[in-house]
């Protein structure tokens, strides 16, 4: 279900907080189409919370990184996408046409599991124009080591050699490093285990990230193997991330400037 009629006439596209808002209610849609899990909407909040002390755009920082994930995912020779909830609800088009351009399969894997959900997902992901979406027969599962939550059950996740985990929990992620994968991780906050552990972290929101993506996949595609393993060895994570938050001080200290000067005035 999109955002119904009236709840956009109630936020002109002048509002400004349109696009924030607009995403909100996807999410909320998707937890009454049980796309999204409850925890999903704490799980938005708190990542709207972060991107506000981004300014709300893509930095430079998570250009290098999303330049730096296209690269790997390029180079790799079993890429595979994980799905969640509150990705499937906010990108669905988007996470299919990145998919299909980069000819890697979608996985859906939930922390959350409930009656109904992955049918859901995969009507989500089905109706945007994926096919063969995997995570969806229980029979072709395997669970992986070191792991007890319901993310353990992977399909083609156990055989990857390079995982993209959007709005990931931590868990996993530390999982899957110690079975020696490489991950790729979108997440607003750079300091979660998730951030940490990845091995290129975009830290940006995920609308905003899909569809750099699809640019940067479209202008690196051109690219031979030697020019992309370049990109690669000129990134790193542990630097990114420290950049990430040295632009999140000088964005609040310029909020701080800016306010102090209202008071003045």
């Amino acid at each position: 279900m999109a955002l119904n009629e009236k709840q956009n006439n109630s936020v002109p596209d002048s509002h400004p907080r349109y696009q924030s808002l607009k995403f909100r209610h996807k999410i909320i849609d998707g937890m009454k189409n049980l796309v999204v899990a409850e925890a999903g909407l704490i799980a938005h909040g708190r990542g709207e919370c972060f991107d506000y002390i981004l300014g709300e755009k893509t930095t430079k920082t998570a250009r290098s990184a999303i330049k730096a994930a296209i690269a790997a995912l390029l180079l790799a020779e079993k890429p595979v996408i994980s799905v969640n909830g509150n990705v499937a609800a906010l990108v669905p088009n988007e996470l299919v046409t990145l998919s299909k351009l980069l000819n890697i399969p979608l996985e859906i894997n939930l922390f959350y599991h409930k009656e109904g959900r992955i049918k859901a997902i995969e009507d989500v992901l089905t109706k945007a124009g994926a096919a063969d979406i995997k995570g969806i027969n229980e029979d072709k599962m395997i669970e992986l080591e070191g792991l007890e939550s319901s993310r353990r059950k992977v399909e083609l996740i156990a055989k990857a050699d390079i995982i993209m985990v959007p709005l990931e929990d931590g868990d996993r992620t530390e999982a899957l490093k110690k079975l020696n994968k490489k991950v790729i991780a979108v997440d607003l906050n750079p300091l979660s285990r998730t951030s940490l552990w990845a091995d290129i972290t975009i830290v940006d929101n995920i609308v905003r990230v899909i569809p750099e993506m699809i640019k940067k996949a479209k202008e690196l595609k051109k690219l031979d193997k030697k020019q992309l393993e370049e990109i690669i060895k000129n990134y790193n994570n542990k630097l990114n991330i420290q950049n990430t938050l040295d632009l999140i001080i000088e964005y609040i200290n310029k909020q701080k400037e800016k306010a102090l000067e209202d008071v003045k005035l």
